[in-house]
């Protein structure tokens, strides 16, 4: 059985945050784009420009030899530059993802739940997060109590309930 543990991700994990994006995005292999194109797009960058910001909380999966394999975090997004996933003032986005070798070992689940705990403890009532439709990760969210709010162009986002 593979063994990995989670922490909390820091000021220096801005880089790996990065690569997590582009692993959320890339995550049909048929429909890849490549990483730089990813970076340089400010729909992603949003999710890690100024990583971190006060209100900012995240974690990080590491294997046994401590190497990073998995992340998810939230930020607040201002209703003028909204996220994939954004649902109002004061709702934290999460953004998830894991390396592919790593998907369907438990990483994902043990990072939304050590993230959604941290909003909890933060205060928050719910946090949102967007997927398209057809990404596996669907199954995932909901069955952590993750609802569809709202049906967009082949993706749709999902919130749950913290209080």
């Amino acid at each position: 059985m593979a063994t990995f543990r989670v922490r909390p991700a820091g000021q220096s994990d801005g880089a790996f945050l990065g690569d997590m994006v582009v692993e959320a995005a890339n995550w049909r292999p048929e429909a890849a784009r490549p990483k730089v194109q990813l970076l340089s797009d400010a729909e992603h960058t949003r999710y890690l420009t100024g990583w971190k910001r006060p209100a900012d909380a995240g974690f990080i999966a590491v294997d046994a030899g401590g190497d990073p394999i998995g992340a998810a975090w939230y930020r607040l997004m201002p209703r003028s530059d909204p996220g994939f996933g954004y649902v109002g003032t004061g709702v934290p986005e999460l953004i998830i993802g894991v390396r592919p070798i790593w998907r369907a070992h438990g990483v994902g689940r043990a990072l939304l739940q050590a993230l959604t705990e941290q909003a909890r403890a933060d205060g928050y009532a719910r946090i949102s997060l967007s997927v398209e439709r057809a990404n596996f990760a669907t199954t995932l969210y909901r069955s952590e109590g993750f609802a569809v709010t709202q049906r967009g162009v082949g993706r749709d986002t999902m919130v749950k309930r913290l209080r």
